[in-house]
């Protein structure tokens, strides 16, 4: 009964996602979303309304996958991603006594027992988890990351149907074939697992607090070990509202710019010198306290990157803030990967037209955010398939756009990058010459200096003795030789032709007695020797040739 009862969820909740895909299909109203294009757009914002709306009621997995989705600016337009960056997971709470059981279990101690205060009453519910304020036995307040029962399955459930969707559609339609979907779903299916373990959180929020040390207006509450499994994270309590709940009059009092300035450049320190980020820095998980600091939270959704692909990033967020086309279009296609029928110079000309909105509102504040995730959305429309990071870094920097715009009104990202880059190179470079790259290159410096006596002599005697020589493997010489030679003989063979030729019309002005057919003996043998000669000649190169056209050496 089990098993059946599985297959008809399974088989149910394919049929929501085909229903869901049916109702919300690109149309050419969607198409004409994009920022150049014209078309409706009010009905386009409505239909993207609809699929946030959709997406929000049919549970936890949708939820996440619609805030996946929104990081995709080459999957659909920017009012699709707007109204689905948007999407609250905000839930009914569920009973605190089934989050007591939970605890209890996960803790293997009575909750009365491991708190001297525990709040039945959740502070928050999102669609993963629920959030209890509590204080441990030595006093220290907490929160309490309850993850909601059942949710694992409910997943799991939910991502076998949608895997069922992406192989159908990657298998018989276009759209599938060019995006691929199943890719798209496999990154969603590790993030999704990698938010759902509270310990790797827990990680992530030690990391984070560590690289953010040297920053003091922001705070990372840290999490209590002895506290913390796989489903239950326990860490600080901070006391603190969502930057969206501040008012004008609270704003008067606020010091916005340092505020915004600093988050800036510690989203920046974390991306082009740590490479770990926090890839969530939505409104709603930014806090303000009541000292005037920011807290962040939810690290359930964290990126890592390369030394290699955050030069990249380096280079083109200075090259987007700075509107230069080329440099930008370079490194785009550095870290894509071109389709067949990739038009660079198509792609060069809408980079141009977008890129030219900095340089017209530079005095208002370009929000670089929405930049990247047009570079990105124009890449995938011209045939070049965009890193992931640079989606993540489009929504990361597009999140960060709108707290800084909250805290300071007058905040400008591309006055922040340029103000802070000579610092963050500065840096990356200090980083670079850690510990242990310098005890790299040291032993390869030490390795190179003990062997060069040697090699030295080595080259030395070589010279003295006159067996220097220097090889060169550009052309296989030997092979370069025969044709030589061939051609040689065969330009010789035709000097000795046209002489015989040339000796035989002599000769027949001579009169002798030796004769054939009326001619002069020896003219009519060398003539004939000419032409039997001349014709075994053709008849070699034609087949020398004819043999090599086919593949033969």
């Amino acid at each position: 009964m089990k098993e059946a009862r599985t297959g008809a969820e399974h088989l149910g909740r394919y049929r929501d996602i085909v229903s869901l895909l049916l109702r919300h299909a690109r149309t050419d109203a969607i198409k004409q979303g994009g920022l150049s294009d014209g078309g409706d757009q009010a009905e386009v914002e409505e239909a993207a309304q609809r699929l946030a709306g959709d997406l929000e009621a049919m549970g936890p997995t949708f939820i996440k996958l619609g805030q996946l989705l929104s990081t995709r600016a080459d999957l659909l337009p920017p009012p699709y991603l707007k109204a689905l960056s948007r999407l609250q997971d905000d839930v009914k709470p569920f009973p605190g006594a089934e989050a007591e059981a939970i605890v209890a279990a996960e803790l293997g101690v009575r909750v009365s027992r491991a708190f001297s205060d525990w709040d039945p009453e959740p502070l928050a519910a999102a669609s993963l988890a629920q959030v209890h304020k509590a204080a441990l036995r030595n006093g220290r307040l907490v929160a309490v990351k309850v993850q909601r029962p059942g949710i694992r399955e409910q997943i799991s459930g939910d991502m076998d149907a949608l895997q069922t969707v992406t192989e159908q559609l990657d298998q018989h339609t276009a759209a599938g074939r060019h995006y691929q979907f199943s890719a798209f779903l496999d990154e969603f299916r590790r993030s999704l697992m990698r938010e759902l373990d509270f310990q790797m959180e827990a990680r992530n929020l030690k990391q984070l607090g560590h690289d953010l040390r040297d920053f003091a207006r922001l705070v990372v509450p840290q999490p209590v070990d002895d506290y913390t499994t796989g489903r239950v994270l326990t860490m600080d309590f901070v006391k603190a509202r969502k930057v969206t709940e501040v008012g004008p009059l609270g704003r008067m009092e606020l010091d916005g710019v340092e505020l915004a300035d600093q988050l800036f450049r510690a989203y920046l320190t974390q991306i082009l010198v740590n490479g770990f980020f926090h890839a969530d820095p939505h409104p709603g998980n930014v806090l303000l306290t009541e000292d005037q600091r920011l807290v962040l939270l939810d690290l359930g959704m964290v990126a890592r990157i390369t030394p290699q692909m955050q030069e990249h990033l380096v280079r083109l967020l200075v090259a987007v803030g700075e509107a230069r086309v080329e440099e930008t279009a370079q490194v785009t296609i550095q870290l894509g990967k071109p389709r067949r029928g990739f038009d660079r110079d198509n792609f060069k000309r809408r980079l141009a037209e977008v890129l030219a909105r900095v340089q017209e509102l530079s005095d208002e504040g370009t929000h670089v955010g929405t930049l990247v995730m047009e570079v990105s959305r124009i890449s995938a429309e011209e045939g070049l398939r965009p890193a992931p990071e640079l989606a993540l870094l489009g929504k990361t920097m597009l999140n960060l756009d709108e707290v800084g715009h909250i805290l300071d009104p007058d905040f400008n990202p591309n006055d922040s990058i340029r103000r802070h880059v000579a610092d963050i190179m500065s840096r990356r470079l200090w980083r670079e010459a850690s510990t242990g790259n310098v005890l790299d290159s040291v032993l390869e410096l030490k390795e190179f200096v003990q062997e060069l006596p040697g090699r030295v002599n080595k080259i030395m005697d070589t010279v003295a003795e006159g067996r220097f020589e220097v090889k060169v493997d550009a052309v296989d010489e030997q092979q370069l030789m025969v044709m030589f030679q061939k051609v040689a003989n065969r330009v010789a063979t035709g000097v000795v032709l046209a002489a015989l030729i040339l000796g035989a019309a002599l000769l027949m002005r001579i009169e002798t007695d030796a004769t054939i057919l009326g001619y002069p003996a020896l003219a009519m043998i060398l003539f004939l020797a000419a032409a039997l000669s001349g014709f075994g000649l053709v008849i070699s190169i034609f087949f020398t040739d004819e043999h090599r056209r086919k593949g033969g050496p």
